[in-house]
């Protein structure tokens, strides 16, 4: 399941570092004076954006190991491709947003004048004096100019009795009424046409507000706030938007990443056959001589950065995982827990550095001893022959002396030499051992 998670989480924040990148490409590349300066500021940007998401893993890990320079660097480096990058998105929001806004706006008037144009039209139609269809009455108009005081009249133009003064008084009514059919068809076409044109408009945003999500929170705001113009709400969605895709890159791919845990040191697992077999190999080397802790200083050795010391510890048991110790019967888990605790193994601390000339002095020609002390100097003349031994460049005397405190050993002056308290040279404890006269016993297994 966590892996499921970081997974998913890396590709949410690869989404939001890509898109936060193709928005400084694209205002990058706004920036140059030509096609190829565009593609090189664009390059630069989209690179910066890239680098803002990576930055956040070298400022942790810089703190993490106190290296304080880097992490200041990485801050400094983290801080201005962000406020680059902000400002980019920042532009690119508002462009968007308010090309958007106006664009909807330009489609809300245009609704607004269509509706106003269509009342106008109705209105003007209103006016029109009642008439029949403009067939009816042009047909009626062509019957009565086949009669013959059409004729006689000379087309009305003549007029010289009472009938032919009739005639034309009704062709002259016909008229009238066919000019007002035929404005009334000239409004019917053109109220058909702008309802034709609201009609297309039916369910587009132009019937609605336009930026509808900054008028509902500016209407939220005004319960509050009743100053808030809705520009005001439209500039902090902007910010928002912004920030949502700042934050989102910049730190995304390293919150995901955590579900991995990448700074954590895994164990490595032990099976119960191996430590069994670890335990096996301690108790059979019981009876060999082996190097027993020194005893170390009531004060506090003195530590720094570099500090390679190699002190041994006496383990009451191996630690074995206890995921591995129930996958096993029963039996074999107590013959493991019987044998650890017949045992004392003394094991090292385990190392990060190689150990130095002087760690391996101590273990190979020193040993611990209750009531002996070695003088300084004949420490250092032990050192610098083992050294000759072994073909080793000997330190100096300060080197060795300093190196040589750190591994914990009580020194004293002593009637005006320096003493090393509890310790022996292994090559006098040999010539001891020459001396004396030899004996036989039986050797404990």
């Amino acid at each position: 399941m966590r892996h499921v998670l970081g997974v998913l989480g890396v590709l949410a924040a690869g989404v939001l570092l890509a898109v936060s990148a193709a928005m400084n490409w694209r205002f990058g590349f706004s920036l140059g004076r030509t096609e190829l300066d565009g593609q090189i500021y664009g390059a630069a940007s989209a690179a910066a954006d890239c680098m803002k998401a990576l930055v956040p893993f070298f400022f942790f890990a810089a703190v993490r190991n106190r290296m304080w320079s880097q992490a200041a660097a990485s801050a400094l480096v983290w801080t201005v491709v962000t406020a680059y990058s902000m400002t980019s998105a920042l532009g690119h929001a508002a462009l968007n947003r308010f090309d958007t806004t106006g664009h909807r706006a330009q489609e809300a008037q245009a609704y607004q004048d269509l509706r106003g144009e269509l009342k106008r039209a109705e209105e003007q139609a209103g006016w029109i004096p009642q008439h029949r269809p403009y067939e009816t009455v042009k047909s009626e108009i062509d019957g009565m100019k086949m009669q013959k005081a059409w004729q006689w009249s000379n087309g009305c133009k003549e007029v010289s009795s009472k009938s032919e003064r009739n005639f034309c008084q009704q062709l002259t009514a016909l008229d009238a009424e066919l000019a007002s059919a035929s404005s009334g068809k000239e409004a019917d076409a053109r109220i058909s046409e702008i309802k034709s044109k609201i009609d297309a408009k039916a369910g587009t945003p132009a019937m609605s507000e336009a930026d509808p999500q900054a008028k509902v929170l500016t209407e939220l705001v005004n319960a509050f706030f009743p100053n808030v113009k809705i520009e005001n709400v439209q500039m902090a969605l902007t910010l928002f938007v912004a920030l949502l895709l700042e934050i989102g890159s910049g730190f995304g791919m390293y919150v995901a990443f955590s579900q991995w845990r990448l700074y954590d040191r895994q164990p490595v697992p032990v099976s119960p056959s191996k430590a069994l077999t670890e335990v096996s190999t301690a108790a059979a080397a019981v009876a060999v001589p082996v190097l027993t802790p020194v005893a170390v200083q009531t004060k506090k050795p003195r530590s720094g950065a570099n500090d390679n010391r190699s002190l041994e510890i006496a383990l009451e048991a191996p630690v074995v995982p206890a995921r591995a110790i129930e996958a096993q019967p029963a039996q074999e888990v107590h013959q493991v827990e019987t044998k650890v605790a017949e045992s004392k193994v003394v094991a090292p601390v385990a190392r990060l550095v190689p150990e130095n000339n002087t760690e391996r002095f101590y273990k190979e020609n020193i040993e611990v001893r209750d009531g002996s002390s070695v003088t300084a100097t004949e420490l250092y003349e032990d050192y610098c022959s083992w050294c000759e031994a072994k073909n080793k460049e000997p330190a100096a005397l300060p080197s060795f002396a300093r190196e040589f405190a750190e591994l914990g050993v009580k020194k004293e002056k002593v009637a005006g030499r320096v003493r090393y308290i509890g310790i022996a040279l292994k090559s006098d404890m040999a010539l001891e051992e020459a001396t004396k006269s030899p004996t036989f016993g039986t050797v404990a297994a």
